[in-house]
Formats: C-alpha cells, sequence, structure tokens
C-alpha cells in the first residue's frame, strides 16, 4: 500500500513538473512574440516609402497574429506571469 502511494506521488510530481516546463516554455514564447511585435513596430515607425511601410505592415501584422496567438495558449494552459516573472527578476539580480 504504501509502495502504491509513493508511486502515485512521483506520478503527481513528474506530472507538475511536465506541467511547469510547458508553462514555463509558453512564458517564453509569449515573451519571445511580444519582442518581436515591437522589434516589428519599430521598423513599422522607420519605414520610409511605400513598398518599405507595405512590408513592414506584413511583418507587424504577422507579428501580432504570433503574439496574439502565443496569449491564447497561455490562457488556455492557465499561465500565471507571477512565479515567472519573479524568477527572471532573481537571475537577473543573482548575475549581477
Amino acid at each position: 500500500m504504501r509502495l502504491m502511494q509513493w508511486l502515485l506521488g512521483k506520478m503527481n510530481i513528474r506530472r507538475y513538473e511536465k506541467e511547469l516546463e510547458y508553462k514555463e516554455h509558453l512564458y517564453e514564447e509569449v515573451k519571445k512574440a511580444q519582442r518581436e511585435w515591437e522589434q516589428a513596430w519599430c521598423a513599422f515607425q522607420e519605414a520610409v516609402g511605400s513598398d518599405e511601410v507595405d512590408i513592414a505592415i506584413y511583418i507587424l501584422e504577422a507579428a501580432e497574429r504570433r503574439y496574439q496567438v502565443q496569449l491564447k495558449a497561455a490562457k488556455q494552459a492557465q499561465v500565471t506571469w507571477e512565479p515567472f516573472q519573479l524568477e527572471s527578476q532573481f537571475r537577473t539580480s543573482y548575475r549581477k
């Protein structure tokens, strides 16, 4: 009986670790998509001429869509941002 409880506990821990890893991956993807959107926005602001503007708009729309998709996936996975933000702040301050 104790062995079964121990195994179930181990399985729950593994499931939790996988879920946390997936959520961390989603968090990183959202941050990456946000940076790409910000870069596309800057490129759009600096575009000169109709061809550059057209390309910048296309890239901006694609980046915006990717950002929306990543946010939707994170929302569906019920990612809470605080633990990841605190961890990244800790990593940054720890490295200094």
